[in-house]
């Protein structure tokens, strides 16, 4: 009976850290998308002297920049609109519980 109740002590304190701890793992990935992505804007920026505008010119599957993206990952660009010389990006983990965004060329990821 003791064992019971111990076993029922951990598992009370170990459930809840084991959701953070996936909730972190998520913000993480969205976190590794964004910086990957950022390195793709520069690479296809050096081949077209423009930012990409969608996240699907920059697919490694269709091109070589390189970005892997990862499944339940959103990514959203927005590029300068008048001259085209920086970018937005934005990226979430739908598992996630917090959105990231990168302002470049040579930005720092931030919380949004």
């Amino acid at each position: 009976m003791i064992v019971i109740a111990i076993i029922g002590i951990l598992a009370a304190i170990a459930i809840p850290q084991f959701a953070a701890y996936r909730v972190r793992s998520y913000n993480s990935s969205a976190q590794a998308d964004l910086r990957n992505a950022a390195t793709a804007q520069e690479a296809y920026f050096i081949d077209f002297n423009t930012y990409a505008d969608t996240t699907t010119k920059l697919v490694a599957n269709t091109n070589a920049y390189g970005y892997f993206p990862t499944v339940g990952v959103t990514l959203t660009i927005a590029v300068g609109s008048t001259d085209e010389s920086g970018y937005e990006m934005r990226s979430r983990n739908t598992s996630g519980n917090k959105t990231y965004v990168i302002t470049g060329p040579g930005g720092v990821i931030e919380e949004d």
